[in-house]
């Protein structure tokens, strides 16, 4: 089975190298402003940067674009966590797949959700998205925030 994931790549059968997940951009696709896409660079001063500003009530999906190397990632999962003030806001937690090492980037968009609405809910709030694969490896966590206005 394997063998047939991994088609004419040369890669490590044996399972002694760790595949390694590389995340090269996360995107927002929304009804309001269509898609944008920030790349993701190794400068970790910008971690927790405001990376999206949306409106209440609006309805978004996040975008990745990732590589796979060295060998197949089984059962990537991603846990995304939302704050405001200090106090967790929403968790949302689900399954990307099991993907192998390919030439071309993958590129998924996670399931929709809707911003919350209303005076209380408009401001800036901070999240922190982590992809683990069925090892529990973590293959990234980026503390983002992202900012709610009105509509």
């Amino acid at each position: 089975m394997k063998e047939k994931l991994l088609g004419c790549m040369e890669i490590d059968l044996d399972g002694q190298i760790h595949p390694e997940v590389k995340f090269h951009s996360i995107g927002i696709i929304s009804e309001d402003f269509g898609e944008v896409i920030t790349s993701l660079s190794v400068d970790e001063s910008q971690n927790g940067h405001i990376l999206f500003t949306l409106r209440e009530g609006s309805h978004y999906q996040l975008k990745l674009k990732f590589s796979v190397l060295h060998n197949i990632v089984s059962g990537l999962t991603y846990c995304n966590t939302v704050w405001k003030g200090g106090l967790q806001v929403d968790q949302s937690k689900g399954m990307l797949g099991t993907f192998a090492p390919q030439k071309e980037p993958y590129v998924h968009a996670l399931k929709e959700d809707i911003t919350p609405s209303g005076v209380l809910a408009r401001g800036v709030y901070s999240a922190k998205i982590k992809f683990e694969d069925d090892d529990r490896r973590c293959h990234m966590e980026l503390k983002y925030s992202l900012e709610i206005k009105k509509r």
